[in-house]
């Protein structure tokens, strides 16, 4: 598993440092005798960056979440599995798909040390960390139950320098692995086939008021996976061009084959245009990724292209709408491995019932996923021999989720 130099500890390893992490963490926190105020609420594109000058309430803040989803899956497959995915992924079926308990410290001003310290289970935990066929860490079936594990500091450089080091949220994307971050329950492909988070270090610094970038060193594009000793690197830029329109690029590029010749990195690149109105957010998303594969003849180019627009209306009261329209190219297979595309759009109706610290959202929700090419297709009951599941272009789904959230103020 490597670290965040071109040395390297043992896989099994991993473990302790994340809870050294952890205990470094708790310890900064008890040690800090004034209590802050904590960072403002932010949208999805967001999560991850911690800014010195939001608003906040106090020091430190915890919570917890349960998510219990049930999905029709009109095909009926037998596996009851959403093949080539990784969250929301067992059908017909009453699912635990996510529960979450945590701590966190925000790294302001008037306290400079911040952490967070979470544990997590349930079935949207089990593949989120990998890509199909990858090499994994050792002992990463309990290491995925590890939600965060980071400490933080905000340096007195410039407007503030804010390094975090450990497990933190992706710098990539603008759908979290916790559905009650997003506007829709199910994840897009992009988000699905992208990290949720990211182990190693990272530095923001805020430019000016609307312009803030961030540099990252990782251990590979998951951060379960394990396909070599050496770290990756990559950048971001957020942008809030006006008060309602935000942009956002982040670019990725490490080698994540066994073979780590520069010729054959992973280079990805994950571009947000954000619009937030009174009543309705827009959100579009575009992400391409590419890389030679050492293992097959010829070395082939493998080339990856997704994107949605994410509309989630706030009708009146507790009552929300969101509409996703989406596409996804796997041109050979190597994120969801399968040659494929993609063609899906998701409509979600939601209910939010919030009493003091806690909140209670209920969402109903369609989704029609339709999927092309040489592998493509989705589980759908029968076989078309023994042991060889039958396949069919199309997926409807039907679902309800009922999200349950604590948090402290």
């Amino acid at each position: 598993m490597k670290i965040l130099n071109h040395g390297y500890c043992c896989p099994k390893s991993i473990s302790w440092l994340l809870v050294a992490w952890g205990i470094v963490a708790m310890v900064s926190v008890c040690g800090a005798q004034d209590l802050s105020q904590r960072s403002g609420e932010r949208t999805a594109a967001l999560l991850g960056s911690v800014s010195p000058t939001e608003s906040v309430t106090t020091g430190w803040h915890y919570g917890a979440y349960v998510d219990v989803g049930y999905i029709g899956n009109l095909n009926v497959p037998d596996s009851h599995l959403w093949r080539h995915r990784a969250t929301a992924a067992h059908h017909n079926e009453l699912s635990p798909n996510m529960g979450l308990a945590y701590v966190r410290k925000d790294a302001i001003v008037s306290s400079r040390w911040g952490m967070e310290l979470g544990f997590q289970g349930g079935r949207d935990s089990e593949e989120f960390a990998f890509l199909v066929g990858e090499r994994r860490v050792e002992g990463s079936d309990v290491l995925r139950h590890i939600h965060r594990a980071n400490v933080s500091y905000l340096a007195p450089v410039g407007k503030g320098l804010t390094i975090t080091a450990g497990l933190f949220n992706s710098l990539m994307g603008y759908e979290s692995l916790y559905a009650k971050d997003n506007a829709n329950y199910t994840r897009s492909w992009i988000a699905d086939n992208s990290p949720y988070m990211m182990f190693g270090i990272n530095a923001q610094y805020p430019v000016s008021d609307a312009l803030t970038v961030t540099a990252f060193v990782v251990n590979s594009y998951y951060h379960l996976a394990h396909p070599n000793d050496h770290p990756s690197y990559g950048g971001r830029w957020i942008w809030k061009a006006t008060p309602r329109f935000t942009l956002m690029q982040t670019l990725y590029a490490g080698p994540d084959q066994t073979d780590t010749s520069m010729e054959f990195w992973r280079l990805y690149g994950n571009q947000i245009l954000e619009w937030k109105g009174d009543d309705v957010t827009i959100a579009a998303s575009l992400d391409i990724g590419t890389e030679r594969i050492a293992s097959q003849s010829g070395n082939p180019r493998a080339f990856v292209m997704g994107g949605n627009l994410v509309v989630r209306w706030h009708v009146a009261g507790p009552w929300s709408a969101a509409l996703r329209p989406e596409f996804y190219w796997d041109r050979n297979g190597r994120w969801t491995g399968a040659e494929q595309f993609v063609k899906a759009i998701t409509s979600t109706v939601e209910y939010q019932l919030p009493y003091k610290w806690t909140n209670t959202i209920v969402r109903v929700e369609h989704r029609y996923d339709d999927s092309t090419g040489v592998g493509g297709g989705f589980f759908r009951n029968g076989e078309i021999r023994p042991g060889v599941a039958g396949l069919t272009p199309g997926q409807h789904l039907f679902l309800l989720g009922v999200l349950l959230s604590f948090d402290s103020p």
